[in-house]
């Protein structure tokens, strides 16, 4: 029989049987990670499968490659206040998307799952959405798809970043950028060297431009082989934030 415990964070939850569903976590010590829930659709354990829940989790199976079931017991709801907040909401759905779609089944990334926590925590902030955009650009080094967005790629000057090559993922400045404008990405204001800092301080406008770069990555490098490509939840989340600034 094989069996662990950990801490976990619901990603989906996917009806399946008579009540019962598959339920996807993001845990700390085993990756993405899938199991069976019985009775799903009870009153008690519905509102703790909503994706953002912390649980604890207990998987177990007869062999180590099947589903196996889980039992879960509730440690943390959703922030404070996301229900009430289409925007902050959208983020949080989005993250989770990214992370049940993108991450190889059990496949360790404690960094992911303590990084999802601390996102939680700035949605309940004034910065929460430059905070997202952080966090996918963390998802993405995670994945293998570093941006480097602190030097010039043609070797110009570091302290006037204005753009990103849709290509490598590494910034140019602006005099280097001139001839190729109309083929590169906008670097957003609290992503340049002069501004750079935790929790950022862009307008919606500019955490827009962020969302543009880092879903062009997303697509191109992460998604390029996914059948169903970049998860709704996440163009759904950008289509929300371009409709604010209108």
């Amino acid at each position: 029989m094989e069996r662990w415990t950990d801490q976990g964070i619901v990603l989906s939850a996917r009806a399946h049987g008579e009540g019962g569903a598959v339920v996807a976590l993001l845990t700390e010590e085993n990756g993405r990670h899938a199991g069976y829930v019985h009775g799903a659709q009870s009153k008690t354990k519905r509102p703790m499968l909503e994706p953002g829940s912390h649980v604890k989790c207990e998987w177990s199976a007869r062999v180590a490659d099947s589903l196996g079931t889980y039992s879960l017991e509730p440690e943390g709801g959703l922030p404070a206040g996301i229900l009430d907040d289409s925007l902050k909401l959208g983020a949080l759905l989005s993250a989770c998307s990214l992370c049940d779609t993108a991450l190889p089944e059990r496949e360790g990334h404690a960094g992911l799952y303590h990084g999802l926590l601390q996102l939680m925590e700035a949605l309940e902030d004034d910065y929460w959405a430059v905070s997202y955009v952080m966090w996918e650009i963390a998802l993405l080094k995670e994945l293998g798809f570093r941006l480097e967005l602190d030097k010039c790629a043609a070797n110009g000057d570091p302290t006037t970043l204005t753009h990103v090559s849709p290509k490598s993922g590494r910034a140019v400045s602006e005099e280097e950028s001139e001839p190729y404008r109309d083929k590169l990405l906008l670097l957003p204001d609290f992503l340049r060297s002069e501004n750079m800092r935790g929790d950022g301080a862009g307008e919606m406008q500019d955490v827009a431009l962020g969302l543009k770069m880092t879903g062009h990555f997303l697509q191109h490098w992460v998604y390029a082989h996914h059948t169903k490509g970049v998860p709704d939840a996440r163009l759904l989340f950008h289509d929300r934030i371009q409709n604010a600034i209108k």
